[in-house]
């Protein structure tokens, strides 16, 4: 059974798709892989972040960019964040806001397991 790529919303996937050609190719080459072999592909080109969240790494001629991800119940991996690198670090902002989607993303899960209408 293959897993399945979905977005936390429509803006991270025109976002995502937004990324340099490069960066863009890169994301979809690992993808593509993730659909097949599940979303741990190993460093480098995937690292935990802890508590749930991922991070898919991409790197191109046009730089670094970097999409945080989750997985679900259900070969499901939900792409929460994307952002350009600029600096070695990864930016407070840019995980803050992972990590807020990741906790929305993972309360409407459960709640949905339950039987409630999520809508």
């Amino acid at each position: 059974m293959r897993y399945t790529i979905h977005y936390y919303s429509e803006a991270v996937q025109t976002d995502i798709m937004a990324l340099p050609a490069t960066l863009q190719a890169r994301y979809i080459s690992l993808t593509d892989r993730m659909q097949a072999y599940g979303p741990n592909l190993g460093e480098p080109h995937t690292k935990p972040f802890g508590g749930g969240l991922f991070e898919l790494r991409l790197k191109g001629a046009d730089g670094i960019a970097r999409v945080f991800y989750c997985t679900l119940v259900g070969r499901r991996v939900v792409m929460l964040h994307s952002f350009i690198k600029k600096s070695d670090k990864t930016p407070l902002a840019e995980l803050r806001i992972a990590a807020s989607r990741l906790k929305e993303v993972k309360n409407a899960d459960s709640r949905a397991d339950e039987g409630e209408d999520v809508r």
